[in-house]
């Protein structure tokens, strides 16, 4: 199989280019990037005026199987991810069961692989059942796919079983991801605490339920030396405590959401729970905070935490509803929307780069012979419908919105998966 992405720009930071240029992917591989490429017996995508980078890598989301399915399904959530531009997505493990056995993680690469769409990184489990006691079988796991360790969803409380954790898997090569969350300092709350918290008399989340866990995990990453990825930062305080922590030599990463740097915690004036989410969106000082650690390096991964749920449940009351809305199919325009100043280049490090050099695994770059996993993106206003979402979760709070970027074209392993709002499973990509 041979496919050419003709006359796009072609940005890869790794390889310092940027230029216009044919792209040539063979037997899944890239096979040469030149001027112009010969196209008989090819696969064209035509690139002209759009973008042309290695392929976007989500390292957060929530597939929901096995066990909750009526919520996504590895194959809707694969779908969600190529319509996206995401030619590859890491699975947290808060499903039903917990992906902390090699027969689960072999079950969820397996469904992947039938989807033929991105593909699929399982994170395992930190602690068996997510339950914060028991350390999972982190050697098996690895050995079954895993690429990283985390019970996301909920924190690691006991901060002997964390540290106990760490030194056991000291030897693997998968990174741990910390959700960071103190519940005891989070109670009830649905929302940030702050001025609109009081004024709608709702419980609050302190920053500061953040705040301690990131400084303890980041510690406990110096004391062992594990490397250290802290999920969807949300408040000023844990970027200062990332920057502290780098200047002591600590190996840790950490990543941000879109809805983090767009959205504020003013949302829930009508008690609406299309914008509840954990970390809860913050203050406009946090906000600011945020855009910063983009534009000065201290964040390194672009995710969505892309959480879907059924309508039913996001139309609960406040206090009822669940955290979390679908964010794989719009997060490449709302972070052009909330970045316009920061450079294409910076931004495919964020999306592609960084993911996966964090997580070790294929792609990031274009150069020949790696892997022919592509994004090709166009800047191009466009307007949120939820409706028309491939994933089974219709909730977002950007619906109607007015994003200015979105993915043209996702290519995985040489195969065009989607193109012009088509997702196109594998085996008829190859034969269209």
């Amino acid at each position: 199989m041979k496919t050419v992405i003709r006359g796009g720009r072609v940005i890869d930071p790794g390889l310092g280019l940027d230029a216009l240029r044919d792209v040539v992917i063979e037997n899944g591989f890239i096979s040469e990037i030149v001027e112009h490429a010969d196209t008989a017996y090819a696969r064209v995508v035509d690139a002209t005026g759009a973008i042309v980078s290695p392929g976007f890598i989500d390292m957060h989301v929530h597939l929901r199987e096995p066990g909750l399915t009526h919520k996504e399904t590895i194959a809707t959530g694969a779908a969600a991810a190529v319509a996206g531009g995401f030619t590859a997505v890491a699975c947290m493990p808060n499903t039903e069961p917990a992906l902390d056995s090699a027969t689960i993680v072999a079950d969820v690469l397996r469904r992947a692989e039938a989807a033929g769409l991105a593909r699929v990184y399982p994170i395992g489990a930190l602690t068996k059942a997510r339950a914060g006691v028991e350390l999972a079988p982190y050697h098996l796991l690895v050995d079954a796919g895993c690429v990283a360790f985390s019970d996301d969803g909920t924190t690691v409380a006991n901060a002997l079983v964390l540290r106990n954790a760490a030194r056991y898997a000291s030897d693997l090569n998968a990174i741990f991801v910390s959700h960071c969350e103190d519940a005891s300092l989070k109670g009830d709350a649905v929302m940030n605490e702050g001025a609109p918290s009081a004024r709608l008399g709702l419980d609050g989340s302190p920053g500061l339920a953040e705040d301690v866990i990131v400084a303890r995990d980041l510690l406990i990453a110096e004391d062992t030396g594990k490397p250290w990825h802290i999920a969807h930062v949300s408040t000023a305080t844990s970027l200062d405590l990332m920057r502290w922590a780098r200047s002591r030599g600590v190996r840790a990463t950490c990543e941000v959401t879109p809805h983090h740097l767009l959205l504020l915690d003013d949302r829930f004036d009508q008690y609406r729970a299309d914008a509840k989410v954990n970390p809860p969106l913050r203050a406009e000082r946090d906000r600011q905070a945020l855009l910063e650690g983009v534009r000065d390096g201290t964040i390194d991964v672009f995710a969505t935490d892309h959480a879907p749920h059924g309508l039913d449940e996001k139309a609960q009351l406040l206090s009822a509803a669940p955290v979390g809305f679908s964010g794989l199919e719009i997060a490449l325009g709302a972070y052009a929307a909330a970045l316009p100043d920061v450079p294409l280049a910076r931004m495919i490090e964020l999306h592609s780069v960084n993911p996966a050099r964090i997580l070790g695994v294929p792609g990031g770059t274009l150069a020949v012979g790696s892997v022919g996993d592509v994004t090709v993106f166009i800047e191009r206003a466009w307007t949120v419908d939820a409706r028309l979402f491939h994933s089974k979760g219709k909730n977002t709070p950007f619906d109607g919105a007015t994003f200015p970027r979105r993915a043209l074209a996702t290519i995985v392993a040489g195969a065009v998966v989607y193109e012009h709002g088509r997702v196109l499973p594998r085996d008829e990509a190859v034969h269209s």
